[in-house]
């Protein structure tokens, strides 16, 4: 389904009834990845997923927009339903947005009351700092300077744009030039001050073999959000609900109190 949102056309899945709750996908992904949550979640509720701008099929954002824009973007397209309190269910990219929704600024605005939310192999965590990652940065921003001058793009059109490939991320160089931006942007943010501000019951699930977000950001917010419980499946990695399904969708029943 299709629906315009601020000028934005924005494919979405709703299926069932009962209490609502919102999936939000991770970088890079789409709405196809849920499909089996879906199925699962919507025997006893109500969900929503949607792609979220520059993401599957829907439109990019008008702008390099930054976590807190795709937050007002979530609380905007929900404004249809008219359910006071809503549950949250976000993958890597999808947690970040959960959790800069509790942020000071954002709590006390907020439309509805989130009564569960569910963090899978989330991001939102800084990764510490090394000397190799600092020189890495400072090659690539020197590099970028010179790939940059005048002579060198007349010379070598594709030279900034290849080094790009070779130093960024995959996610990075898989992004069309605007949502690079937004990559940039969202992936600087360091949201664990907000995770304290997450005051409902918190389910956490990790693959143990996360390399994108490790399981160490897991067991962090574990700590930090007041109300919550961590869940480590073994050979899983970022994807830990659709490497090991049957086993997440169990700790999902049991969380969500789903019957088989």
């Amino acid at each position: 389904m299709f629906k315009t949102v601020n000028n934005i056309r924005i494919n979405y899945e709703e299926k069932g009834s009962g209490d609502l709750i919102v999936l939000l996908h991770g970088w890079g992904s789409n709405i196809k990845l849920f499909a089996n949550l879906i199925d699962l979640l919507s025997k006893k509720y109500k969900v929503v997923a949607m792609d979220m701008p520059g993401f599957g099929e829907s439109q990019e954002p008008p702008s390099a927009w930054a976590v807190g824009d795709y937050v007002d973007f979530v609380i905007d397209f929900l404004k249809d339903y008219d359910n006071k309190e809503i549950m949250f269910l976000g993958h890597s990219f999808g947690g970040r947005v959960i959790i800069k929704m509790h942020s000071d600024e954002k709590r006390k605005n907020l439309p509805f009351k989130v009564s569960k939310v569910i963090l899978v192999d989330s991001a939102g965590i800084l990764p510490p700092k090394n000397n190799k990652k600092s020189f890495r940065t400072y090659y690539y921003k020197a590099g970028k300077a010179v790939l940059s001058t005048g002579i060198v793009k007349k010379l070598a059109p594709d030279a900034l744009e290849n080094f790009r490939k070779k130093m960024g991320s995959a996610d990075y160089a898989a992004a069309s030039p605007l949502m690079r931006q937004v990559l940039v942007k969202t992936v600087n943010e360091d949201l664990e001050p907000h995770l304290p501000n997450i005051k409902c019951p918190t389910l956490l699930v990790w693959g143990v073999n996360d390399t994108a977000t490790p399981l160490s950001d897991g067991e962090k917010m574990e700590k930090l959000i007041p109300d919550a419980g961590l869940v480590k499946l073994e050979n899983a990695g970022h994807y830990s609900f659709l490497e090991q399904q049957y086993t997440f969708n169990r700790v999902m029943s049991s969380f969500m109190k789903i019957e088989d």
